[in-house]
């Protein structure tokens, strides 16, 4: 790949470079969120940013790395909110609710995050799978999943065979698809998964689910 010069600075202006990447992230995740990896146009993000095509690049290197970092940049927020939840709760049901109204919340309130990772599946992952840096943040909701079932296992609380990747597809299945398929599911039902006056009934209803599979008896062989 050519290399991009660091631009000339214009009427005399030093911009802050840390503020430039940022204000460039945050219109680039609108922009490939809105039209798709394929639809997004570097030129509309540069003109929404009032930057150039050329400053974006020398920062990012080229699209596929700037949808590669905004997907990153994602991420990041996910983990950053799921650091936050208490694992260490003393009864194991509160907490695995806890840390699915957490998802539930974080889902419904950035549906960007929902619409690039449905992006990133019709390519196959391969940003995700090619950044080192998803590959080290890891999944603090994962690691606080296992550490609430270890604990309700202990207690004789939730079934011995449940396993913590299943629940993580589990909860962020309900979340994801309540943001991502509004539309077509309220066009089909008439119901709008997004609202408000029924926000608690599903936001409890996930927690219930996750709750009865974890408490159910294990059914015979």
């Amino acid at each position: 790949m050519t290399s991009v010069d660091e631009p000339a600075r214009q009427g005399g202006r030093i911009r802050d470079a840390a503020r430039t990447k940022a204000e460039i992230l945050d219109v680039a995740t609108q922009e490939f969120a809105r039209a798709g990896y394929d639809g997004a146009r570097v030129d509309e993000i540069a003109a929404r940013t009032r930057t150039t095509k050329r400053m974006i690049y020398y920062y990012f290197g080229s699209k596929e790395q700037l949808f590669t970092a905004v997907l990153e940049q994602a991420y990041e927020t996910l983990r950053d909110a799921e650091r936050q939840l208490d694992a260490e709760h003393p009864d194991p049901v509160a907490a695995m609710r806890r840390l699915a109204e957490l998802v539930f919340d974080h889902h419904e309130r950035h549906p960007d995050f929902v619409r690039l990772v449905a992006i990133e599946n019709i390519h196959g992952a391969q940003h995700v799978a090619a950044s080192a840096r998803l590959a080290s943040i890891g999944s603090p909701a994962l690691d606080a999943l296992r550490r609430i079932l270890a604990a309700g296992k202990e207690s004789g609380r939730f079934r011995a065979d449940a396993d913590a990747v299943d629940l993580h597809a589990m909860i962020s299945a309900f979340c994801f698809f309540r943001v991502a398929n509004r539309h077509t599911f309220g066009a089909l039902s008439g119901r709008d998964l997004l609202a408000a006056d029924r926000r608690e009934h599903y936001r409890r209803m996930l927690g219930d689910m996750v709750i009865a599979y974890l408490t159910a008896d294990r059914a015979p062989s």
